[in-house]
């Protein structure tokens, strides 16, 4: 992707980790998934963050604990 995914700014949300050049909080997606919301409905309510962006941190978020998961 070549950009930046998420920033954090002591000037924007105190510091919470937020999606690039918006301020809404990563965390956010997490929260929705986690509550069984699907990724469209957050892309809807938070129209700010553009979905390959969305992809792309769940992606990343993949990436670093797949090397941790254990096999069965």
């Amino acid at each position: 992707m070549g950009r930046e995914l998420i920033a954090v700014d002591p000037q924007i949300q105190g510091g919470t980790p937020v999606f690039a050049q918006t301020r809404v909080p990563v965390k956010n997606l997490f929260d929705y998934l986690e509550a069984g919301e699907s990724l469209d409905q957050f892309l809807s309510d938070f129209p700010s963050v553009a979905r390959e962006v969305a992809v792309a941190v769940l992606e990343q978020a993949r990436e670093a604990v797949i090397p941790h998961a254990h096999t069965s």
